[in-house]
């Protein structure tokens, strides 16, 4: 498939770097972490621990935790079967950013990535509050703390957006995405091998939503998806990083491709 073949040609030598499971970390694992942090960003705690219950739950955290927990508390919300596929795969990907806050800050990481994360993460979750989730884009300028790399990927994972496929795997197609640009930003950080295991999560996050949207569309659908992956891999190929450098990446929308 044609898929595969650019996946091949591209990247042919295998990824050995231990495989991260900080992207599937359950709720409780992610209190937990907060539990031990104390400066991951700046955000108001009253916006989000607004019940009784949520203050008591985690009142041995400082302010700055509390909220993290809370907002992480407040976003499953959004993830429940009776949302709609964009709000759900927004709070996910609002789970994801919170996810990498929580991992830059557990590593005592001095970076700007983590303080991007969690706003990225707070600005979601007040578009969802306010029911204004449809004016958040479905595609995301990569930002200046990280770079385009793995084009292959990056081509899947928008022409699944621009075929419907966040309505088959919200999830999947959420956490791909952070991972992507959590890998480049570790890639241009480290200049190290640890960045594969997020290359790597992101790669199975892809084919579990590929493969979803393969078992609810008929062959033309999916005959369709592969020429789109193509057609994003031409453009996206030549935005490729293969210097370690990360300034970020202006992607055109959907709509304009």
């Amino acid at each position: 498939m044609l898929y595969s073949t650019i996946k091949v040609a591209t990247y042919k030598n295998p990824i050995c770097a231990a495989f991260s499971a900080v992207l599937l970390l359950s709720m409780t694992s992610c209190v937990s972490t907060l539990q031990n942090s104390a400066h991951i960003t700046t955000v108001n705690t009253s916006d989000y621990c607004q019940s009784q219950d949520l203050e008591a739950t985690y009142k041995n955290q400082n302010t700055q935790q509390r909220a993290m927990s809370c907002m992480l508390a407040e976003l499953q919300n959004y993830q429940q079967k009776d949302k709609t596929a964009q709000q759900q795969y927004f709070a996910y990907k609002a789970q994801a950013w919170l996810n990498y806050a929580i991992h830059k800050d557990s590593m005592n990481s001095r970076s700007p990535a983590g303080l991007e994360a969690a706003q990225s993460a707070e600005a979601i979750l007040q578009a969802l509050k306010k029911g204004s989730e449809n004016d958040l884009v479905l595609i995301q300028d990569i930002p200046a703390s990280s770079a385009l790399m793995r084009p292959d990927l990056w081509a899947t994972l928008s022409a699944l957006k621009d075929s419907g496929g966040i309505v088959s795997a919200p999830r999947e197609i959420a956490f791909s995405e952070v991972a992507l640009i959590w890998a480049a930003t570790d890639q241009c950080e480290h200049n190290s091998r640890q960045a594969g295991s997020q290359f790597r999560m992101a790669d199975r996050w892809l084919e579990q939503a590929r493969e979803a949207f393969v078992n609810g569309h008929d062959a033309k659908a999916n005959v369709a998806l592969e020429a789109l992956v193509v057609h994003y891999y031409e453009q996206y190929s030549p935005f490729d990083t293969s210097g370690d450098r990360c300034n970020g990446q202006v992607l055109p929308p959907l709509d304009q491709m």
